[in-house]
């Protein structure tokens, strides 16, 4: 066995089969891999969301092989590769259609990489778009197991990998004092991840506005520093900013979601007004 890890991230969610079908082609063919679910439940279909889960991931993952598959071009002329990085320390195996950029990006490029389209080792199967199964894990497998990469595919140059589109912040204003941000990802508890770098918060206190709704925000190292309601902006455990509320979503209160506008203005946000629809319970 070259490598003993097999890391696995997908946007199959758990309700079909999918998911153990491609671990069970995988451990046929490498048996006494270890295959590590990184997650499952990206949104059908994101592959920002599926790169920006792999670039979070990456930094904790094992060495090994990574079979990352969010395809909406499956069965399509798009392109399947394999990247080796760290001069071998890992492999990507996935589409070429921008799910593996981040990653590649964030440990410092790729020493070499294959065409796997038509790998002698893709499976037989009745139809072309379960290509988890039939040639992602497979390939995956089989380089755990020591085949070469030269072997799976034919070798293109890495350069000409199909980058990631990510969103970069921005400022407005007559003084630029005014960032512009877009939420990146919403976990679980509601926290927002917004595309900004702790570096880029200048002021200790912000005016938060996400469409009408304006809110005051306040930097933080910690949830508990945070009182009852109050929203504050937190270096998250990604390094980069998020908005939060302790022991609440961020999001809820926010009415934010992943790709939704956030601007925020330095200083105190005073007579902010919240909009509120009164109802019968």
């Amino acid at each position: 066995m070259r490598f003993d890890t097999i890391n696995f991230l997908t946007d199959y969610g758990l309700a079909d089969e999918f998911v153990g079908v491609t671990k069970s082609v995988m451990w046929s063919i490498a048996p006494t891999v270890r295959i590590v679910d990184v997650t499952h439940d990206v949104a059908p279909h994101d592959v920002r969301a599926g790169g920006l889960s792999l670039a979070r991931s990456a930094p904790y993952l094992n060495p090994g092989v990574v079979v990352a598959v969010v395809d909406p071009g499956v069965g399509s002329s798009r392109r399947a590769v394999a990247v080796e990085v760290g001069g071998g320390a890992s492999i990507l195996v996935g589409p070429d259609n921008g799910l593996l950029a981040p990653t590649v990006a964030l440990v410092g490029g790729a020493t070499a990489a294959v065409d796997i389209t038509q790998s002698t080792y893709r499976l037989e199967a009745p139809g072309p778009t379960f290509d988890g199964r039939d040639l992602f894990g497979p390939v995956g497998a089989h380089l755990c197991a020591g085949v070469p990469l030269h072997e799976v595919g034919e070798p293109i140059d890495p350069a000409a990998l199909l980058p990631a589109v990510m969103p970069v912040s921005g400022r407005e204003g007559a003084d630029d004092e005014v960032i512009v941000a877009e939420v990146l990802w919403v976990d679980r508890f509601g926290n927002v991840q917004l595309n900004l770098d702790p570096e880029e918060l200048e002021a200790k206190a912000f005016s938060v506005q996400i469409g009408d709704l304006r809110r005051p925000a306040r930097i933080v190292s910690h949830f508990g520093a945070l009182g009852s309601g109050e929203l504050g902006l937190m270096t998250d455990s990604s390094g980069m900013v998020a908005l939060v509320v302790n022991r609440a979503s961020a999001a809820k209160e926010l009415r934010a979601a992943t790709n939704t506008e956030v601007r925020l203005f330095p200083g105190e946000a005073k007579g902010v007004d919240t909009p509120v629809t009164l109802g019968r319970n």
